[in-house]
């Protein structure tokens, strides 16, 4: 009993890990050649979402209600060719990508749009894009879905510590860069290590909100997608018989 409430306390950390590594399984199903497919797959994915995740979150700052004035993209991921499109991109960055030139107008609630606005590409389609593919046995989407669906956790050193920081309302504490913002309290006298804890351990549990969420929505679609395909087939009408 007491191992039972242990699986139980703990399922909901362990089972988007345990998923990612069930649907790696599944679509090994050529050995070497899979995991290389799977490989490809992540390779493309990130590069398609890394623009697409900037941009969101331009564009969460624009419907809130906030200002953008410089979006830097790497010229790897298409920072040129968006800088064409878009007034406010700037082709090159010290990351992957970077909102660095934003106005929230002062508000808490534009800044946390603007952190939370890409991540609804976890909430759909990335956890159902995962499963479905691991179900199909689809390698190559299967490693393409990856970004996606785990971005809540890849974020978790910038946008999840950011998110976590706003909630914590310590300007002091507010940064995209767990790293570099240790760095500052480190040289700090008196610095706010308690609140820094507190907003690092924030993001964590938002990332494992937000992919909970995208499974709670992939279980819907799923679900809905069953029935629908249960309904076509009573609605066929019987074979006639030979």
């Amino acid at each position: 009993m007491l191992r039972s409430a242990s699986v139980r306390l703990f399922s909901p950390i362990v089972t988007p890990f345990s998923i990612l590594l069930d649907g790696l399984d599944r679509c090994l199903t050529r050995g070497l050649r899979s995991l290389a497919i799977i490989f490809l797959g992540l390779l493309v994915g990130w590069w398609v979402y890394v623009p697409i995740h900037e941009l969101l979150h331009a564009a969460a700052c624009a419907v809130a209600g906030g200002g953008v004035s410089r979006l830097e993209i790497d010229s790897m991921y298409g920072g040129a060719l968006l800088a064409r499109v878009f007034p406010f991109v700037v082709s090159g960055s010290e990351y992957a990508g970077r909102l660095s030139g934003f106005d929230t107008r002062g508000s808490d609630w534009i800044y946390l749009a603007t952190d939370v606005g890409p991540f609804v590409l976890t909430i759909f389609p990335g956890v159902w894009w995962m499963r479905r593919a691991a179900f199909s046995r689809r390698a190559f989407a299967f490693g393409a879905s990856l970004p996606f669906a785990m971005a809540p956790f890849l974020s978790l050193t910038g946008d999840a510590y950011e998110i976590g920081s706003i909630l914590v309302r310590n300007p002091v504490l507010r940064g995209d860069d767990v790293f570099k913002m240790a760095a500052v309290l480190g040289r700090t006298p008196g610095a706010p290590w308690a609140g820094f804890a507190l907003a690092a351990l924030l993001g964590v549990v938002w990332a494992f909100l937000t992919w909970w969420a995208g499974a709670g929505v992939s279980y819907g679609v799923s679900r809905s997608q069953s029935l629908s395909g249960a309904s076509k087939a009573m609605a066929r009408p019987p074979s006639e018989p030979t």
